[in-house]
């Protein structure tokens, strides 16, 4: 399964929530892109080493990777995991915002060199966020 795919179904097993891949980009409800420096959305894009992805809110559905970030499928020492980011950015484009928990995946800081899961605390934001 690819890393993407996976983030999302960790989301789908911790929420009562359901997702499905489309071919149809236009009419799609959350969109995932690649990009480099200023590409439209206000949230510019600084190379590597800066700001590796962002999502915007339910309503949006948009989530981009920097596309001049070095990215692994694997976890790489020093190289950001596609999985990670993916399960961080569908958090912020399921409404959950930053946490202040550490080990959350909504933490601010993604690790690289790690593919890391779900915290209880990420878990109970989204039990709080929709009440289930």
């Amino acid at each position: 399964m690819n890393p993407v795919a996976q983030a999302f179904q960790t989301w789908t097993a911790n929420t009562h929530f359901t997702f499905s891949r489309t071919q149809d980009y236009t009419n799609a409800n959350l969109k995932i892109s690649f990009h480099k420096g200023d590409h439209g959305d206000g949230y510019p894009f600084n190379g590597a080493g800066g700001s590796n992805a962002h999502a915007f809110s339910p309503t949006d559905g948009r989530f981009h990777y920097d596309a001049d970030e070095q990215w692994s499928v694997e976890a790489t020492p020093g190289v950001v995991s596609y999985e990670t980011v993916a399960l961080h950015e569908i958090g912020h484009l399921l409404g959950l915002e930053h946490s202040s928990i550490e080990g959350a995946i909504m933490w601010p800081k993604v690790r690289s060199g790690v593919i890391q899961g779900l915290h209880s605390d990420d878990i109970d934001g989204i039990k709080a966020l929709y009440n289930f």
